[in-house]
């Protein structure tokens, strides 16, 4: 049985340990309010370029960034994990449902890892990596987007791959991050079409200045820049919310282990106490004999 000492110091260390895992806490939340912004406001955003780019599309189905290959040779994924751990389940989730999408992948395909923990899975697992970037930061820029976008689209346009897809966690609250995968090239607007919105849309009187060839060719390289700039924002928000979550668990389970602790340290000194006062009056009846 733990004596009193040991116990005091079990509280101690735990204590130390939650107020490590309160700061964490708080600086994830402080973090996610300022991700969360960017995601919620850069939606609606992308949206309208969706809506825009699917009634420009119909006059130039051959662009480079819509040509659909009739032979798949070679597929691209571009993974983006943490480079931090004390998130939970994220990594994990995320790791699971990589494995379980390649497993399905019946081309070649090789892995642009954004991430040190996905990283490391992948190294550990023989999966091929191309191009890796454990340096994204907890605020992604869009210059990091636009730069990764360019590789993207010039290995696409010159045939190196036929198909890119982008696999994160989309971010849906706090305490729910969905491991996602999208297509991202050749560009499938079509993915969850809103008919009506299409309809509506296409039934609108719009002048384009210039013409709307050039104009579609100015604003997709621009919508596969912005779409890698969300898709990083909501790994990023995916990852402090579930690194808050974390956190406020842990901090949790630690105020219940101080509490059952301080219970058992109790019982405990009345333990001691109890010994002492038995061997006291032992002592004063084996005097008295």
């Amino acid at each position: 049985m733990a004596t009193a000492r040991d116990i005091r110091r079990r509280i101690k260390s735990i204590k130390s340990t939650q107020q490590i895992t309160k700061a964490m806490k708080m600086v994830s939340a402080s973090k996610l309010r300022k991700a969360q912004k960017v995601v919620f406001d850069i939606r609606p955003y992308c949206q309208k370029m969706e809506d825009i780019i699917t009634h420009l599309s119909g006059i130039d189905e051959t662009h480079p960034l819509l040509e659909k290959r009739k032979t798949v040779n070679k597929v691209l994924y571009l993974v983006i994990g943490s480079d931090r751990g004390f998130c939970g389940g994220f990594n994990g989730n995320l790791q699971r449902f990589l494995d379980h999408t390649l497993a399905k992948e019946q081309h070649p395909y090789q892995l642009i890892v954004l991430g040190r923990r996905v990283l490391s899975f992948c190294t550990r697992t023989g999966k091929p990596v191309v191009m890796n970037n454990t340096q994204i930061g907890d605020n992604p820029s869009y210059a990091q987007a636009r730069e990764l976008a360019g590789y993207i689209q010039k290995s696409f346009t010159s045939g190196e791959y036929d198909e890119v897809y982008l696999v994160y966690s989309e971010f849906r609250s706090v305490i729910s991050q969905i491991p996602t995968v999208k297509k991202l090239l050749p560009l499938d607007l079509n993915q969850s079409p809103d008919d009506q919105k299409i309809i509506n849309f296409a039934n609108r009187q719009y002048i384009f200045e210039p013409d709307m060839a050039a104009l579609l060719n100015t604003i997709l390289p621009q919508y596969l820049d912005i779409n890698i700039y969300r898709t990083l924002q909501e790994a990023k928000a995916s990852e402090h919310g579930a690194r808050m979550t974390a956190m406020s668990s842990a901090t949790n389970n630690a105020t219940d282990m101080i509490n059952n602790l301080t219970i058992a340290l109790n019982r405990a000194r009345q333990a001691a106490i109890t010994k002492e006062i038995s061997e006291i009056v032992g002592g004063a009846a084996a005097l008295n004999q």
